[in-house]
């Protein structure tokens, strides 16, 4: 018999992204952000949830997509991460989806570059895909996969 497994969804730039409900600590409203000074483009700022400073990782920038408009203010979906929790911003948030592993495809060979290694794979949906992110890798900001060996 096959597993399930439980994604928490997300909408970046009208497509359908997922974590594992496990990785995800919350999902919250947009929270003003203070700039860091040399941080990588990618980390949009900080935020405080609760007394405890987060860094926001802007998923569009991370992702190569096409920037956010001034007017659209992001999410944050909150990850536990083995250095703390870390805020990915996204633009809606989506429902908790079970997904049949069965469903499960890897990267198709056609995408190439970065965005290759920042995904898991997808799951096959009725009528779309969800591409499910490697958190891991999509918050290793500090050292992009161009420069990587």
């Amino acid at each position: 018999m096959a597993g399930k497994k439980q994604f928490s969804t997300f909408l970046v730039d009208k497509l359908l992204f997922g974590v594992e409900v496990e990785k995800v600590q919350e999902v919250i409203r947009y929270q003003e952000m203070t700039r860091v000074p040399l941080a990588p483009p990618v980390v949009k700022g900080l935020i405080n949830l609760r007394g405890q400073i987060v860094a926001a990782v802007d998923l569009r920038c991370r992702l190569g997509l096409r920037e956010r408009a001034a007017t659209e203010l992001p999410m944050n979906v909150v990850i536990r991460h083995e250095d703390g929790a870390v805020s990915l911003l996204v633009d809606e948030i989506g429902d908790v989806l079970e997904v049949e592993e069965e469903s499960f495809e890897p990267p198709p060979g056609t995408l190439s570059g970065e965005v290759r290694e920042l995904i898991r794979g997808v799951y096959k949906l009725k009528g779309s895909l969800l591409i499910a992110l490697d958190t891991e890798k999509v918050l290793n900001v500090m050292a992009p996969a161009a420069v990587r060996p």
